[in-house]
């Protein structure tokens, strides 16, 4: 008898706390090594607080994991490094009420101390961040691949004047609450241009010359791009 997958094992034990819990521990090994290369150090279970934000990360990627979205190690992977970005933008704030208290405490030599250790978390993150974005810009050309678009073909697309592109968020914001229209477009690669005409009273015309723009809008707004979604202003 074959045994299951780890993602058809996930999705068995979802409402089971004894056997996620199981799955845990026979998986600390795995968000161990997720957090060491994250951290670039060895880490250790009962002392670093990165590994109980990595676990509970980890069972958080169990409640949450979809077995038609992949892989659910590389799910998980992601959640966890997620959940640290967050824990150190949380350790960056309260670096700087440090800071702040020890310029009106302990003086100047103890400020630069954690003056010092802020710099190091934003540096960490920023460079993770930079990373996390360039992934994601790989996976939204591989989904503008499918459409036999790249890049420079949004580009040429983009919106110069104020009034175009005020024309083509209220293209992009009625594909975005209309599930019909976008699941049309995300299954189908195919932009349903009469309905969208329909729906928004905008003319044909105007909305296939922002084609290219309003595609890629719509593959990064309904897509898993946390990062890339954070950098680009649409408004």
């Amino acid at each position: 008898m074959s045994h299951p997958s780890i993602n058809e094992r996930v999705m068995m034990i979802k409402s089971d706390r004894d056997e996620i819990s199981r799955l845990i521990e026979e998986y600390k090994p795995f968000i161990a090594s997720v957090v060491e290369k994250y951290v670039g150090r060895r880490v250790e279970y009962g002392v670093d607080d990165e590994l109980s934000i990595a676990m509970i990360a980890f069972n958080e990627a169990i409640q949450k994991y979809d077995i038609e979205k992949g892989n659910f190690l590389s799910f998980a992977r992601n959640v966890i490094k997620n959940r640290l970005i967050d824990y150190y933008r949380r350790e960056r704030k309260n670096v700087e009420n440090l800071v702040y208290i020890g310029q009106n405490e302990e003086g100047h030599e103890e400020c630069e101390q954690e003056i010092g250790v802020e710099e190091s978390i934003k540096k960490h993150m920023e460079e993770e961040i930079s990373e996390y974005r360039r992934l994601e810009i790989l996976e939204i050309k591989k989904e503008l691949a499918k459409w036999g678009l790249a890049f420079s073909d949004v580009a040429k697309s983009s919106p110069k004047q104020e009034g175009t592109r005020r024309i083509y968020l209220q293209v992009i914001d009625y594909i975005m609450s209309s599930p019909e229209i976008l699941n049309t477009i995300k299954q189908k690669k195919y932009l349903p241009v009469e309905k969208i005409e329909k729906g928004t009273k905008i003319s044909r015309k105007k909305i296939e010359r922002g084609r290219n723009y309003i595609i890629a809008a719509v593959i990064i707004l309904s897509g898993d791009y946390k990062y890339i979604k954070d950098f680009i202003k649409w408004r």
